[in-house]
């Protein structure tokens, strides 16, 4: 069975399912487009250019009633945002190629539950539990043996949102008429979290969390009622708006595990899914609990993994699987075009220990291989790399990807030395979970609260990184280097030549590395030091 599936709201993406197996996902960011946009025609097409034939099915998420009509009388294309029932899905028949095909649709809701099961490594029949937790929905749901989804309760209504909106009351530049925060705010306050050295609120602290946690969410944006709240714009550098950032955190996560703990039953697993499936603490919290037996999020937790789940839920739906093979780079591979001024570069065919000597020089280097990872974690096909060893690179990482100095650099690092430099006993290769430091060398992907959120690399997972570590480490002893996202600022991964050429030259990269053909930036002054030390010593002999 062939499904092909997309999800319109922001976070878009389509992907296509070929019996039980992900064959591509394709999320609208990528590809230097701006973060968070909803789906394209040019990427539906890109993916029916993958196809040979028309689908058997054609389905699309209910991110959303399209207008107020649909909102009271259901749509007959739309599915609509919420409904966990197996019965709240739309089933027809539609055209595609000149072709009639079946036509599915299920709620956002459910797209993101099928995504985390159908991607979990739990088999069909194994009872567990959900968590969906988004800028809209916050809920655990039961799973029984035979797949029927039920709502445990919802904890928090918006918690994504609520969560988010805290950086906006402390940046002067927000403008507080907004009824919504910034999509990319809940990530910079999960940064910033890691600050925080006091764990009780103040007494008006206490009152900002029932506001922000207690009233319903539409009153948050009646910002006049937070005229006189504590760090109201006082900036994202004051520590004490650090210090609440961590207590609020603290408290949002607290709420959703007491409910766990009253009304979920202790020793089944957990999958999560929701955008706040990216926040790598709340995760290891999780874990850290010992509530569940395990806990699983997948690459795509935010709803550029809808899509998929949607595709899952009808792949259900028509045969009773919920179960999928999927490999984490289902992208588009690289695109080699032009025009690029070869001039400007020194151009060669490469080694693994060609780019480890040249990062032990402190060279930063994009890195392209294959095809891009899904989901909005660089996993070593579209990533920036450099050594770990000085705080100095993580400053220079953050300034040439024009964001916040406050944000922490992650490492990528063999799956073997994962325990010895960061306690790791287990994989953790979609880089959703903290570790703690364990050493004072990896200065540059230690966060200020000595964790790090590190994605681990074996032959198996990625061939060419895991060469790329083993080369590092025969020459450093160190399996570790800085794995950041390869994008301009607000876009997703950067996916062709051109494109990449352009922000080489203007983020100042010293050059990169294109499945396995090196590209160095003779202008860059690292690369000339290099030159001249390699010439000194070529003389010196």
């Amino acid at each position: 069975m062939r499904i092909f599936s997309y999800n319109p709201g922001h976070d878009g993406a389509v992907a296509l399912l070929q019996d039980a197996r992900l064959v591509l996902s394709i999320e609208e960011e990528k590809d230097s487009n701006y973060r968070y946009s909803p789906l394209s025609g040019a990427n539906i097409l890109n993916v029916i250019g993958e196809m040979d034939d028309a689908p058997d099915v054609m389905c699309v998420g209910g991110w959303w009633p399209r207008d107020h009509h649909e909102f009271l009388h259901r749509s007959n294309r739309n599915a609509g945002y919420k409904g966990v029932a197996a019965t709240d899905v739309l089933v027809g028949q539609t055209r595609f190629m000149n072709r009639a095909v079946r036509y599915f649709s299920s709620s956002h809701e459910r797209s993101h539950i099928l995504c985390a099961f159908g991607m979990s490594p739990l088999p069909k029949g194994t009872p567990c539990y959900a968590l969906v937790w988004e800028g809209g929905i916050g809920a655990f749901y039961e799973i029984d043996a035979a797949f029927n989804i039920s709502l445990v309760g919802d904890v928090l209504d918006q918690p994504g949102n609520r969560y988010g909106l805290l950086y906006g009351l402390a940046d002067p530049t927000f403008a507080k008429d907004r009824p919504y925060p910034r999509l990319s705010d809940a990530g910079k306050l999960m940064a910033l979290a890691s600050f925080s050295t006091r764990s009780e609120p103040t007494v008006d602290e206490k009152r900002l969390l029932s506001f922000l946690l207690d009233r319903p969410f539409q009153a948050l944006s009646a910002y006049e009622e937070l005229s006189d709240a504590p760090h109201r714009d006082a900036g994202l550098d004051d520590p004490e708006f650090r210090n609440f950032v961590g207590i609020y955190s603290d408290a949002i996560f607290n709420r959703f595990y007491s409910f766990a703990q009253n009304n979920l039953t202790k020793g089944r697993p957990l999958v999560i899914a929701g955008g706040c499936g990216l926040n790598c603490d709340w995760n290891s919290q999780w874990r850290a609990t010992g509530f569940f037996s395990d806990v699983f999020v997948p690459p795509v937790p935010n709803d550029s993994g809808s899509a998929i789940g949607t595709a899952i839920d009808a792949q259900f739906h028509f045969t009773g699987n919920p179960k999928i093979e999927w490999n984490v780079y289902s992208g588009l591979p690289f695109r080699n075009d032009g025009p690029v001024d070869t001039e400007k570069y020194e151009i060669h065919d490469t080694t693994p220990d060609e780019i480890a000597e040249l990062l032990e020089s402190d060279f930063i280097l994009g890195w392209v291989n294959g095809r891009y990872e899904i989901g909005p974690r660089a996993l070593g096909n579209r990533s920036i790399i450099a050594a770990p060893f000085r705080e100095t690179t993580r400053i220079r990482l953050n300034a040439l990807k024009q964001r916040e100095s406050f944000r922490p650099i992650a490492p990528v690092c063999l799956l073997d030395e994962a325990k010895r430099w960061f306690g790791s006993d287990q994989a953790s290769p979609y880089m959703l979970f903290t570790y703690r430091t364990a050493t004072e060398a990896l200065a540059a992907v230690t966060h200020v609260n000595g964790t790090a959120r590190i994605q681990t690399v074996t032959a198996a997972t990625n061939g060419p990184m895991h060469d790329l570590l083993s080369a590092f480490r025969s020459r450093t002893g160190y399996g570790v280097l800085c794995n950041t996202s390869l994008n301009f600022n607000g876009r997703g991964f950067i996916n062709n030549l051109r494109d990449l050429d352009t922000y080489a030259c203007e983020h100042d990269l010293d050059g990169f590395v294109v499945d396995s053909r090196v590209y160095l930036r003779k202008s860059s002054s690292h690369y000339q030091a290099y030159m001249s030390a390699t010439s000194n010593q070529s003389e010196a002999l």
